[in-house]
């Protein structure tokens, strides 16, 4: 199974897997499913903690591109046409990285592992 990581499920599987629900502690520990990680949830990581929101993130921010190989994960870049998609996705949800998400998980027909059920308004599968 193929599927996307959102951001909070990065960090929660990287620094607190006490987070993670059975059902994604399940996909994420099986290897022989390929984990994507987003361009946009190294983006928002680094965000959130340059304004101070993630201090508890900071190493992990850091070293994002080895950490993520160490995890297994599989980094996806965000093409223009996927940015389209995004920007055009119907509904009144205005998170950006929610939006790119969704967009890519919609692009590449694959369920998003993910908490926020604000992503069902983009009509993603999504696993929790």
């Amino acid at each position: 199974m193929t599927v996307l990581l959102d951001t909070h499920v990065v960090l929660w599987a990287t620094l607190n897997p006490g987070e993670l629900s059975q059902t994604a502690t399940k996909i994420i520990s099986d290897e022989s499913n390929v984990l994507l990680v987003s361009s946009v949830s190294a983006w928002e990581i680094a965000n959130k903690v340059r304004i101070g929101k993630l201090p508890h993130a900071e190493a992990l921010e850091r070293n994002f591109m080895e950490r993520m190989a160490e995890a297994g994960y599989t980094l996806l870049p965000l093409s223009i046409e996927v940015a389209l998609r995004a920007g055009r996705l119907a509904g009144v949800h205005r998170d950006p990285s929610d939006r790119m998400i969704a967009a890519q998980a919609l692009a590449l027909d694959i369920p998003v592992i993910s908490i926020d059920p604000k992503l069902d308004e983009f009509k993603v599968r999504r696993i929790w």
